[in-house]
């Protein structure tokens, strides 16, 4: 597959009241054309500061570190004139909040055209044709009416949906997503996230997918990077991740999931404490002060994020599920008693699919 987007070692420095801090720590991953990749994790985890720093659109002030390339070019060196040339026309993103990525006073119609005269060239008739074709395109009902109508007079649902007809007006190589149903109900949000799937399948684009919904990122992606911390602390295909949750947090996330037929009088799982200030990260592992299965050594320093764990609990296994374990090699996780959970769970799931 031909590589569109690699991150290496990325960091952001962002100025808080209390004076500097990290929003995100040493983030590597890479895109093609066509893959999909899913961000998880609570509010303040680094998601969405990692998709500014891929626009250059990070707060005043913010200081960068290691690199963010898009077809071997680094965006961290570009003049912000050629950086915004790629902006809205090669790499475009959804925002969380339509309301506020729309712009009050100018029609939706406007805002969709003005991508397509900046980047493509367009004359304000052809412009207007296409974003009438764009807003039916995206389930705009009546879309030759609505695109004369301004932001406010649209329900929740149907701005997002001319937010994602904006992002899709140039076709795009990369689509981020930043929480695209925030705020709306299951059926719209469940219209919206198959209209991108389907869209990216059509145009064959490469999807950052962020959400803070493991239901959401487990339909919707192949593959799912957990951050805390400003830091990866699980990531892998999707199926794998999932089957052998191996981070304590990740399974946090996966255990405080609402569940059919749970009744309403039970509670649903929490996860102790809450996602500190980014200035008072805990040393070592961030996950430490809220992390149930805390032991001395993981305040002591980060861990590294590996993917070789120790499989020689699966030796008594047949030969064939031992090799589909090891096929599995780009599961990595960030956690100094991985090994623990990796051999004792994988070893349950083998058992559990070959009985």
């Amino acid at each position: 597959m031909n590589e569109l987007l690699r991150i290496d070692r990325l960091s952001v420095q962002i100025q808080t009241a209390r004076g500097p801090a990290f929003a995100v720590r040493d983030l590597s991953f890479s895109l093609a054309r066509g893959q999909t990749l899913g961000v998880v994790g609570e509010s303040g985890c680094g998601k969405s500061m990692t998709a500014l720093a891929i626009l250059g659109l990070l707060p005043e002030r913010a200081l960068v570190g290691g690199s963010v390339a898009f077809e071997g070019r680094s965006l961290l060196d570009l003049p912000e004139p050629e950086l915004a040339a790629l902006r809205g026309h090669r790499i475009a993103m959804i925002f969380q909040e339509p309301m506020t990525a729309l712009n009050p006073l100018h029609t939706v119609g406007a805002q969709i055209a003005e991508p397509l005269r900046l980047h493509r060239g367009l004359n304000a008739r052809a412009a207007r044709v296409r974003a009438i074709e764009l807003l039916d395109r995206v389930g705009i009902a009546d879309a030759k009416r609505r695109v004369d109508a301004y932001p406010h007079q649209l329900s929740g649902g149907q701005r997002q949906r001319v937010t994602i007809a904006m992002a899709l007006s140039c076709d795009p190589d990369l689509l981020i997503a930043d929480e695209p149903t925030t705020a709306l109900d299951v059926t719209i949000a469940q219209q919206i996230l198959e209209l991108i799937a389907g869209l990216v399948r059509e145009r064959e684009m490469a999807l950052l997918l962020i959400s803070h919904d493991l239901a959401v990122i487990a339909q919707n992606v192949h593959e799912v990077m957990v951050m805390y911390g400003g830091m990866i602390v699980e990531r892998g295909p999707v199926p794998q991740v999932f089957a052998h949750l191996l981070h304590p947090y990740s399974r946090g996330l996966y255990g405080a999931r609402p569940r059919l037929g749970a009744g309403r009088s039970g509670r649903l799982p929490t996860i102790a404490g809450s996602v500190p200030e980014l200035l008072d990260m805990p040393t070592g592992c961030a996950f430490s002060n809220r992390c149930e299965q805390f032991k001395p050594a993981c305040a002591q320093q980060v861990p590294p994020l590996r993917g070789d764990l120790d499989l020689t609990a699966l030796s008594s296994l047949p030969a064939s599920a031992t090799r589909s374990v090891t096929a599995a090699a780009p599961h990595q996780v960030r956690c100094i008693r991985a090994h623990e959970w990796s051999d004792r769970q994988t070893l349950g799931a083998i058992k559990r699919a070959t009985s």
